[in-house]
């Protein structure tokens, strides 16, 4: 009779993170080394970082999905068969091989391109609002001057 596994996504594997609650992804699958942590020859402190829980001090997890594969550093200590074979009593489940990330919606702008005459006046008013406003300066000064004169 086929078992069935349960799935999770990193971001669940990363709230395992603790020395009381320990979860490690090695090649796609989740195992729950908690009750390993100190019978480890590499001492708790390596699992507990293969975990992603040094990552912790620089980001939160509430943002920034903290949990990592440990697959290559368990590749790279070069584990024994044994090892591997004592790895399966910790074993909780596979990795969700198709986790949909979160992408917020994004609107796009396009800009319109208007190359008339009057775009590029108005743009150059814009950008030299100072020439304007001196003209308009002078003009009410000589106006006032004008007035009183009468």
């Amino acid at each position: 009779m086929p078992t069935l596994t349960k799935l999770y996504s990193m971001k669940e594997a990363a709230l395992h993170n603790t020395p009381d609650d320990c979860w490690v992804v090695v090649d796609g699958k989740i195992y729950d080394v908690t009750k390993y942590l100190e019978d480890h020859p590499g001492g708790a402190d390596v699992l507990l970082e293969a975990t992603g829980a040094a990552s912790l001090v620089h980001f939160s997890c509430t943002y920034y999905p903290c949990g990592k594969d440990a697959t290559e550093e368990f590749d790279d200590a070069g584990h024994s068969k044994s090892a591997k074979e004592l790895m399966q009593d910790y074993f909780v489940g596979e990795l969700d091989s198709d986790p949909t990330p979160e992408i917020p919606e994004m609107e796009v702008f396009r800009k319109e391109q208007d190359t008339g005459f009057a775009r590029k006046l108005m743009d150059d008013v814009v950008q030299y609002w100072s020439i304007p406003a001196a003209v308009i300066g002078i003009s009410a000064v000589v106006a006032i001057l004008y007035a009183r004169r009468k």
